[in-house]
């Protein structure tokens, strides 16, 4: 099951479907059918589901003829799936061998070719924006804005001392970000919070798969290109640290929230990795695709 947060008619609203091409039917149609209270965002929808709910609500929509209210997706505009995490975003850097080669030595990381702890930092999304926006930045603050296609894990249910056999337990699903960097902004401040967090440089979605639609572990393929020239390409079995690993890690002697997003790396191939490097401008286009999730497109402007 995917779900989505989208724009119809001026109205920021929820949905739901089974299979991506056949339309986003309204979360208040299901939860209606289902007899529950519609959520007012994806937040809340995360909070007020567990993995039975989530089976009662496909069944809904398979058995009671909910596609009927399904919304066209040329007729919607796609917002990202959470516009406001609760919470920054929690990142994992050199996540993947090959990335963690090709950056070592630039000005971005001065040190070990491959971690021997994952390495943890945070974004801030307000909002995080969706298919199809815009990626903005100033070019008096930064010139070297670089793309990283990642695989967001979103926890479900709120957790601390997670052992790595639960971690699967507090999982709600996944989804793409694209983890905008201003690689300039990133050496001069010797740390990388707020080269990551520019406006508009969480560009998320296109939706959020459940977890009971793929199988665990998560393999799947991870790529990006721009202007159609294919930069990144990979899949999440290649991660130094896995899912598993990672939750339970980083939830030792801190809580995990329900809502909350953890991006898990790229893969080689970001503009940072180039000789000479391939940074984005104006005009750009950003494809991010990961197996069974969609794509995300976004163009780049300047100001």
């Amino acid at each position: 099951m995917y779900f989505a947060t989208f724009e119809f008619k001026g109205e920021q609203r929820l949905g739901a479907f089974l299979n991506m091409g056949e339309g986003i039917i309204p979360i208040e149609k299901v939860f209606e059918e289902i007899g529950m209270q519609p959520p007012k965002d994806m937040n809340e929808l995360i909070d007020s589901v567990d993995d039975k709910t989530i089976e009662v609500m496909r069944a809904a929509i398979e058995e009671k003829g909910l596609q009927k209210f399904a919304l066209r997706n040329e007729d919607v505009k796609l917002d990202a799936p959470i516009p406001h995490p609760r919470r920054n975003i929690i990142c994992l850097g050199k996540n993947y061998h090959e990335h963690a080669k090709e950056i070592e030595g630039t000005d971005v990381d001065k040190g070990n070719e491959l971690p021997s702890h994952p390495i943890y930092f945070s974004k801030i999304a307000d909002p995080a924006i969706g298919d199809g926006a815009y990626i903005v930045f100033d070019e008096n603050v930064t010139r070297e804005v670089d793309y990283e296609v990642e695989l967001a894990v979103i926890i479900g249910r709120d957790g601390i001392d997670i052992k790595k056999g639960d971690v699967q337990e507090h999982i709600f699903g996944y989804t793409i970000v694209n983890d905008i960097s201003a690689r300039d902004l990133q050496a001069g401040h010797k740390q990388w919070f707020r080269g990551k967090s520019l406006s508009t440089f969480c560009p998320m979605g296109p939706y959020i798969l459940h977890k009971s639609a793929v199988d665990y572990p998560v393999e799947l393929d991870i790529k990006c290109a721009v202007n159609g020239e294919q930069r990144q390409n990979a899949n999440t079995r290649d991660l130094i640290f896995d899912i598993d690993y990672v939750i339970s890690d980083i939830s030792r002697s801190m809580y995990l929230r329900s809502g909350d997003i953890i991006i898990t790396g790229t893969p080689s191939g970001v503009g940072l990795g180039f000789k000479p490097f391939k940074y984005l401008r104006s005009g750009d286009v950003v494809k991010c695709e990961i197996e069974n999730i969609g794509t995300l497109t976004n163009t780049v402007a300047t100001v």
